[in-house]
């Protein structure tokens, strides 16, 4: 099979290109990384430097391509509205477009539970829920990149959506180490009542949902599936599991929800009148990830895909753990 990557110098692109090159695929990468396409090189992994933005660099990469993954996009909690809508509005109309210009037999989309989130706890969440007014610039522009693959299907594109929730593993660069920063720097604290529970996915479980969906039944063509290790934590309990491996001090003082989330707020509007708009120490949507509950239903990737989530969580950290401690 011959199958581009976008987003292939991304945490989530690359274990994909470098699983599907080691399974015989004809892979070619895309991404703004000019280092780690080099190192995809190496891996005989044909890889071209382009933005998303890029509409005839999208074009000529489409082209002989059987099957596309669109893994690319700008992910932070943080940054400039057109910057994210660049990325992934305007870049998901680059990829459908060229897809269907193409003919690719399949274009399989990276979306994000982000969009379900509200500033309260959220539990079992479906792909058919209720989705809220978007918490940030992120979630909002991924929501419009959805409108648009749904508007593509409808037009004739056979094309699935993931929604993988909270990807982590060795090679992670954003969920962990963001948490040890914040862990190093003594300044953390719990927020909340600290019993809050959460989903995250292991990278190569979203690499293993991935394949699934490169070759599942015409009926899942459409549709969009939760993707998490379908084992909910209590995020505290792993925060702990952390301190203890790195031999960190664990946050002990208390900060009520209400009030961290209306100094966030604050923070926000703050940074937002600075030149460059930098990012501040942290923002409602952390604030929120860190003190309220919220996970998916991943009944319907079960049932429709066969995804069966391989590894676990607490193998996950560990392995994490081990190649952090090798480095440290």
């Amino acid at each position: 099979m011959k199958a581009l990557i976008t987003g292939a110098t991304g945490f989530l692109g690359g274990k994909l290109a470098r699983r599907l090159q080691g399974m015989g695929w004809d892979v070619s990468g895309l991404g703004r990384n000019a280092e780690t396409l080099e190192k995809l090189r190496a891996s005989d992994i044909k890889a071209v430097q382009a933005r998303l933005e890029d509409s005839r660099a999208i074009a000529s990469a489409c082209k002989g391509q059987e099957i596309v993954f669109h893994c690319g996009a700008l992910s932070s909690p943080w940054g400039m509205a057109k910057d994210f809508y660049n990325a992934n509005v305007l870049g998901t109309e680059n990829v459908i477009r060229a897809c269907m210009d193409a003919n690719v037999q399949r274009l399989v989309h990276v979306s994000t539970p982000s969009i379900y989130f509200r500033f309260t706890s959220r539990l079992n969440v479906r792909e058919d829920a209720e989705l809220p007014e978007a918490v940030n610039e992120y979630a909002r522009t991924k929501r419009l990149a959805e409108a648009r693959i749904d508007q593509a299907h409808a037009d004739g594109l056979p094309v699935i959506t993931i929604r993988p929730r909270a990807i982590f593993g060795p090679g992670d660069t954003s969920i962990l180490p963001r948490l040890i920063q914040r862990l190093e720097s003594g300044r953390m604290r719990i927020i909340g009542d600290g019993k809050n529970i959460t989903d995250l996915t292991h990278v190569e479980n979203v690499v293993d949902a991935l394949l699934c969906c490169a070759d599942s039944h015409r009926s899942t063509l459409g549709k969009k599936y939760n993707i998490t290790n379908g084992e909910p934590i209590l995020l505290w309990l792993m925060v702990e599991r952390v301190c203890d491996a790195l031999h960190l001090k664990y946050p002990t003082r208390k900060i009520p929800y209400r009030a961290a989330h209306i100094f966030a707020g604050m923070l926000e509007l703050i940074y937002r009148a600075l030149p460059g708009q930098p990012e501040p120490p942290f923002t409602r949507y952390s604030v929120f990830v860190m003190a309220q509950s919220a996970t998916l239903d991943i009944s319907a990737a079960r049932r429709d895909l066969g995804y069966r989530p391989r590894v676990s969580i607490g193998q996950g950290v560990e392995e994490f753990m081990a190649s952090k401690t090798q480095n440290r």
